[in-house]
């Protein structure tokens, strides 16, 4: 398994700085965990269409999500001051507050991409095995059986 522990510093952009990271982990990897603080959490709540934006100091209770070629989907709760909890999805704009330390996991036996799905209407994730090194076919999900 190929781990990158991560780091992010006040003012980065959690999302963005995210995405920039997939390439170090061969273009696929999964948001294992991740915690931190945000200044103005930003959301995009379940089945909603808008964006909203939290006022105030947040703690990232929790962070999750894949990163592809064609970005990343991952979904956070964070707690306010009071200790209300919000989750939802999450869009560029969220900044870090103090910190944001992030464990990703390199996926570099598949490859994760979006496309259309009929059935939602959505950009969905794809799974493909990738190649193994040195061989022209492409690996089942078994880890080395042909398909």
């Amino acid at each position: 398994m190929n781990t990158l522990p991560v780091r992010l510093s006040p003012g980065d952009d959690l999302r963005r700085a995210l995405e920039a990271q997939a390439p170090a982990l061969g273009g696929s990897a999964v948001v294992v965990a991740g915690i931190g603080s945000l200044t103005d959490a930003r959301l995009r709540f379940a089945g909603a269409e808008s964006l909203v934006t939290l006022p105030g100091l947040f703690e990232i209770i929790s962070l999750s999500g894949t990163l592809s070629r064609d970005g990343a989907h991952l979904h956070m709760s964070v707690a306010g001051a009071d200790g209300r909890v919000f989750g939802g999805h999450v869009p560029y704009g969220n900044t870090v507050r103090t910190t944001a330390e992030v464990l990703l996991v390199g996926l570099h036996e598949w490859q994760l991409t979006r496309a259309p799905d009929a059935a939602t209407g959505f950009l969905e994730l794809r799974i493909e095995p990738r190649s193994p090194p040195g061989r022209g076919g492409r690996r089942g999900r078994c880890g080395g059986c042909a398909i």
